[in-house]
């Protein structure tokens, strides 16, 4: 290639074109065909106008497969912990996957600081601090006067941000450099998802143009989070060292299951069911509150470092993880029951079978988000292994006998790791979260300015 042009390390294949031959791919990008709608299709065409080097449907991108080179730019993530560790866990996640891989200049600011040391220790009780490349500032009121504000501007699940912030946004766009405000909203796999991804609402006080972003699991969503070496590491795991640093000795034999949820007068069932299975059962179980309702089905005070075993069944009750050494667990254990959003997102990279215990929500809207998420996981699906995998998760989200059904899925556990897993590669496919932020950020992704919320 001449000095001006781009090395090829990603391909979008366009109407369904064939890859060209002798060009070996490092990570798929995308492959989209005429069904895609405008918005998307303007999208891609003006990426293609920034990077095409010649005359061809075909895309070649700088160094990062998933979108153009980009500079650096200030952010500003605003956090109001409320689900427990989800909301506190995401943008944390977030704030460092931007500023270490993206090489952006990000400051957090979060209401409860002890949420966030709690899945990262080396966060201090302080009101300022620089930790893993992110300057972390205490949001408390009163809110700063003043204060510099960033380039782009990321609202976490739809909290308020602070009003002298927001003053100091409208003299920026008054002074003609307005930044860019994106609520970043929760996840869900529902359909208008899909249609409410990049719209964008216009302050009435300000004028300052927002635009919504949806996490989500199709093209035509933003994405999860997803760190770029996240799977090689998970795939180099030295899992006996992970567990002699957790002083766990697993059961020869022995199904490993992490169990982290909220309380669930299921539990009851569902230890029963490993007390007399026929397989033996070692439950990892985070210190957190399914603990408590553990505690009253064995009439037991079981502590973190303590063991348990009844039966087939052998527990441990393990410290709470940080954010680092969860992910061990997930990568480590066969199957694994998470809640909320965050360790939701971490299971499905990880690759194993698992139990959502969904946040849950007045007059049960969480179910149908759930259902939603089953409906895209299981497409194609066998109706048997569905129809299991199906009760189970309602067996345990609707606090119902998960005994017999967890029995009925463990029949399917080889086709349940399979399913789990080309779920994970399916996902790989598409761009990651902050990745599609980034451009947003720069200007490159589609903004629905055509809809606008009120």
């Amino acid at each position: 290639m001449d000095s001006g042009e781009l090395y090829p390390t990603a391909l979008i294949a366009c109407f369904n074109c064939a890859k060209p031959q002798g060009i070996d791919l490092i990570d798929p990008l995308f492959h989209f065909d005429s069904t895609l709608d405008n918005t998307s299709a303007g999208y891609f065409t003006h990426i293609m106008m920034r990077g095409l080097n010649s005359i061809s449907i075909h895309l070649y991108l700088r160094a990062d497969p998933f979108m153009p080179t980009t500079e650096t730019k200030s952010w500003d993530i605003f956090c109001r912990v409320i689900d427990n560790y989800g909301d506190i866990g995401v943008c944390w996640r977030l704030a460092r996957q931007l500023a270490n891989e993206h090489h952006q200049q990000v400051r957090l600011w979060v209401d409860d600081l002890n949420s966030l040391i709690r899945i990262w220790p080396d966060v201090q009780n302080t009101g300022q601090q620089q930790c893993a490349g992110v300057e972390i500032r205490h949001w408390a009121e009163p809110f700063p006067a003043k204060i510099n504000v960033a380039q782009v501007i990321i609202e976490g699940f739809a909290c308020d941000i602070p009003d002298p912030y927001l003053q100091e946004m409208a003299a920026q766009k008054c002074a003609g450099q307005p930044p860019v405000w994106i609520n970043l909203e929760y996840l869900s796999a529902e359909k208008w998802v899909e249609d409410c991804h990049g719209m964008t609402s216009v302050h009435p006080a300000t004028g300052l143009r927002k635009t919504f972003f949806f996490p989500g699991f199709t093209p035509k969503t933003g994405g999860l989070l997803r760190e770029r070496d996240l799977l090689s590491n998970r795939d180099s795991i030295d899992k006996h060292l992970f567990l002699e640093q957790i002083e766990v000795q697993q059961k020869s034999g022995s199904l490993l299951v992490s169990l982290f949820a909220y309380e669930n007068p299921a539990t009851a069932s569902l230890l029963s069911a490993w007390i007399n299975s026929p397989t033996p059962i070692h439950c990892l179980v985070p210190n957190g509150k399914i603990l408590t309702s553990i505690n009253q089905v064995l009439g037991t005070e079981l502590e973190t470092g303590q063991h348990w075993q009844q039966g087939n069944l052998s527990i441990d009750a393990i410290p709470f993880l940080t954010q680092a050494d969860y992910d061990l667990l997930l990568w480590t254990c066969d199957i694994n029951f998470v809640r909320g959003e965050d360790s939701f997102i971490r299971a499905q990279w990880a690759g194993k079978p698992f139990v959502w215990h969904i946040y849950p929500q007045d007059e049960q809207a969480h179910m149908i988000k759930m259902d939603a998420f089953l409906s895209l996981f299981l497409a194609g699906k066998g109706a048997e292994f569905s129809d299991k995998l199906h009760r189970l998760w309602h067996n345990w989200n609707e606090f119902e006998n998960t005994g017999e059904s967890w029995e009925k899925m463990l029949e399917q556990l080889p086709e349940w790791q399979v399913a789990t897993g080309d779920w994970c590669q399916d996902l790989v496919q598409q761009p990651d979260l902050a990745c599609q932020l980034v451009a947003l950020g720069a200007g490159y992704a589609p903004q629905k300015t055509t809809t606008e919320k009120p």
